[in-house]
């Protein structure tokens, strides 16, 4: 084993325990920082396969803005009472919990059944996939009509957030 699958599986086990401990703790404060350590785990798994740009991206948008957003959000909301918030045991958490035992069952049967190894010659060689220079070539070559259309589209909603929000006289 190298040093990069080591911390490969060590990343993993991280993640997988913050994601637990962010739907267990009480507290919505506690749960963002935990999925806080949860975005930044899953930044360093993006490192360890070559994917730099989007391990930085994951560190910028997710564990900068959209955790700012969140923790807004709850301070907006101001829980206070977490008594008012608990509820009993109903028909719908039985549902849930049944649902996820089916999903676990299900994921572990993949797993345990699914370790077939590719030939070598289908993946892709080279680890220049997830750098800025390969992944602005395809975006500009590639992808050029739908990253327009997906500016046209930012720029009509900016355009109708700015008219809905502005005041009529």
């Amino acid at each position: 084993m190298t040093l990069e699958s080591i911390l490969f599986y060590i990343l993993s086990a991280v993640a997988i325990a913050s994601a637990l401990l962010v739907v267990t703790r009480r507290s919505p404060v506690i749960s963002a920082l935990y999925l806080i350590l949860n975005f930044f785990c899953l930044a360093g798994l993006y490192l360890t396969l070559h994917a730099q740009f989007i391990a930085v991206i994951q560190i910028i948008v997710y564990a900068g803005a959209i955790m700012v957003l969140f923790v807004f959000v709850i301070m907006l909301l101001n829980l206070g009472d977490e008594r008012k918030l608990s509820e009993g045991m109903s028909y719908k958490k039985v549902i849930a919990v049944g649902l996820a035992a089916a999903l676990l069952t299900e994921l572990i049967y993949i797993i345990e059944t699914s370790w077939i190894v590719l030939p070598a010659s289908t993946v892709s060689q080279g680890t220049d996939i997830g750098t800025v220079e390969y992944i602005g070539l395809q975006l500009f070559t590639g992808y050029l009509f739908p990253f327009e259309v997906t500016s046209i589209l930012l720029l009509v909603a900016i355009v109708g957030a700015i008219v809905l929000a502005k005041r009529k006289y």
